[in-house]
């Protein structure tokens, strides 16, 4: 056997034991996922069932429950304690503004930091990094006395109207981005006459297009699956995001009601999944695009 069909034998064993760890993990981070979705079409009494007989029928049925409790999902979106349009709204509305915002106020900074000459913006920017390793539960408390002062406890305006101000995270990301365009662009807009503004707009937001998707297709689901900052800033059950109202959906039904409370998850959680899905292609170029560059 020649040394080149050794190596191709070599290279395709490594990659089906690659596919195989791969297949394995990707088992292990859908096991959850799963067991939601079987849980929310089966009964009470078989979703507690801890022991089953030891016979092909009970497992099948374990995993397949027979019949299915489809009628759990009805149950959940006429629910009065659950008002699924009213909290996907709210949900929906804050995610769309913390994108829009999020993208607006990063990418004039990431542009101001990268193509603008100006003294300390390296200083800055370390600063902004370093903003980025403090964690939520370090600024509730100094946060929510500022928001009180304001008058915003109680509404939405915590959620989504700091990201107006430049979210560290995504700085950092359009910044990376910015790197990889070539100052020549921009150079020859100023020689022709264009300002800063006018060359953000015209020339790095479109260059940019790719990151800016990624960055606020990441903000959506974060905003989406956001639970502390709704629990400390919202007080009223008409204001309630979806996580929030999840969380109160199952204190409210007098107990937990595995099958119903995973009924409303899996309905939580389906938008994003289907967002994701729908956009896997954007996520991959965007990512594969955006620059490491220091």
């Amino acid at each position: 056997m020649s040394a080149s069909s050794t190596d191709k034998s070599l290279s395709g064993r490594r990659r089906l034991l690659l596919h195989l760890a791969l297949a394995i993990m990707a088992i292990g981070y859908l096991a959850p996922l799963f067991w939601m979705i079987d849980t929310s079409v089966k009964t009470e009494k078989q979703a507690m069932s801890q022991s089953p007989a030891a016979n092909l029928s009970s497992i099948r049925n374990l995993v397949i429950p027979h019949p299915l409790r489809v009628q759990n999902y009805a149950k959940v979106i006429r629910s009065p304690l659950f008002k699924l349009p009213l909290y996907a709204r709210n949900t929906l509305v804050i995610a769309l503004l913390v994108a829009i915002g999020s993208m607006l106020s990063a990418s004039l900074v990431a542009y101001s930091l990268t193509k603008l000459r100006w003294y300390g913006r390296t200083v800055l920017f370390w600063i902004v990094l370093g903003s980025m390793m403090l964690p939520f539960s370090v600024m509730m408390v100094p946060l929510y006395r500022i928001y009180r002062e304001f008058g915003w406890i109680g509404t939405n305006l915590p959620l989504w109207l700091p990201t107006f101000l430049g979210p560290p995270f995504y700085i950092f990301l359009l910044r990376q981005f910015y790197l990889t365009i070539p100052n020549e662009l921009t150079e020859a807009a100023v020689i022709d006459g264009a300002g800063p503004l006018k060359i953000w707009w015209y020339i790095m937001v479109p260059l940019t297009r790719p990151a800016l998707t990624v960055g606020g297709l990441f903000s959506v689901v974060a905003s989406w699956k956001n639970f502390f900052g709704p629990l400390v800033y919202l007080t009223h059950q008409r204001t309630f995001t979806l996580p929030l109202a999840l969380q109160s959906f199952q204190t409210r039904h007098g107990g937990v009601n595995h099958t119903l409370l995973m009924a409303a998850t899996v309905l939580v959680v389906l938008p994003i999944i289907l967002i994701f899905f729908l956009s896997q292609k954007t996520f991959i170029r965007g990512i594969a695009t955006t620059g490491i560059k220091g």
